[in-house]
């Protein structure tokens, strides 16, 4: 199935950026606005023993990060003219990113248990991939095109999962995985602006104006959570990003796009999720085991932890412009490249736990 036509459009870096930058700026004050809102209303988040709050907080604040990406596709809808959003791939992705928020918000306000949430992460994973977003193939340096074949579909929903509870288990101190997902989208509006990726261009942009409009409530010091509707929401579409760069193949960027800007999340992930099972632990069950939660528990400041993810988003930027213009036999030691950054934290986070006997990780 050939769906380059719906990812590409061979004029998106012509366009005026002018508009682009004015759309950007009325979808952050929108979603400012309604964040606003939600703190008014105060959904409660309530501290306990693996948050890093202590005092109860209003969550839900994601909500002004998805009505800005709603509001977003139905301007361009209605007034653009290379946004139309007939192509079902379109359609299937924005069903399944409103599943995902309704979920999400139902569970802020509920509690559902994890099964209950997975559930609806496979089935907003399904749609989204079966309406055409599947990967077909990856472009490895020195290999070059793998096809996926049947394995595409099966992949591409392991990795919404994956990413989707990334963004929402990263979710854990004040501005980090808003501010990640900022620096990360635009990262990824520039570099598919200039390579003709008219999906993630529109829809980076979107998502960067909603998550624009919602940090200044959540750093330097939070008035209110960003909540599952917002970290779920997030992560979704950033796995959807990953999974649409591999469809503008005249590019050699394939899958690495969005692993390598979110390097610093799913480093973090991996490694913990690589302890604990080490360690015989229940990997389903909540904790405060992640690296950057390790950090602040040894004493940094949360504002220079989140600081230091956003740095890991920019450097994965910069390595994947690095990657573009790199000779090709240089190529995989750049897609390796975000390993020091995080290695050189890692290292840093496990001498400062033991300097202050930090004792069990958790």
């Amino acid at each position: 199935m050939n769906t380059v036509p719906y990812f590409a459009h061979p004029g998106i870096a012509t366009l005026a950026l002018p508009r682009h930058l004015a759309l950007f700026a009325g979808l952050a004050l929108f979603s400012g606005f309604v964040v606003r809102l939600m703190i008014a209303i105060g959904v409660p988040d309530r501290p306990d023993a693996r948050k890093a709050h202590t005092r109860v907080m209003p969550k839900s604040g994601g909500v002004g990060i998805v009505s800005a990406f709603m509001l977003g596709i139905l301007l361009l809808y209605r007034y653009g003219h290379v946004s139309r959003l007939a192509a079902p791939v379109f359609l299937g992705v924005i069903a399944a990113a409103a599943l995902i928020a309704a979920v999400s918000l139902l569970d802020d306000l509920k509690d559902f248990p994890f099964a209950v949430k997975l559930g609806a992460q496979c089935v907003a994973a399904v749609v989204a991939v079966g309406s055409g977003i599947s990967a077909v193939r990856f472009d490895l340096p020195l290999i070059g095109g793998v096809a996926l074949g049947a394995a595409g579909p099966v992949l591409s929903v392991g990795w919404i999962l994956f990413v989707t509870n990334a963004m929402n288990f990263i979710d854990g101190l004040d501005g980090l995985a808003a501010g990640t997902t900022l620096v990360t989208c635009l990262f990824l509006a520039g570099i598919a602006g200039l390579h003709g990726g008219f999906f993630v261009y529109t829809t980076a942009l979107l998502l960067a104006g909603g998550v624009a409009g919602f940090l200044p409530f959540n750093w330097p010091r939070a008035r209110i959570f960003m909540g599952d509707v917002g970290s779920q929401f997030c992560g979704f579409m950033l796995a959807v990003l990953g999974l649409a760069a591999t469809h503008y193949q005249h590019v050699p960027l394939s899958f690495l796009v969005v692993p390598l800007l979110l390097s610093g999340v799913l480093l973090d992930v991996s490694f913990t999720l690589a302890r604990r099972a080490l360690a015989g632990r229940n990997l389903a069950r909540a904790h405060r085991g992640h690296l950057y939660q390790v950090a602040h528990r040894a004493g940094v400041d949360p504002r220079i932890v989140a600081v230091v993810y956003w740095g890991f988003a920019a450097f994965g930027g910069v390595v994947v412009i690095g990657f573009l213009n790199a000779a090709t036999a240089w190529k995989p030691l750049v897609v390796f490249a975000p390993l020091l950054p995080f290695a050189l934290w890692a290292g840093f986070v496990i001498r400062r736990a033991r300097a202050v006997n930090l004792g069990d990780w958790g």
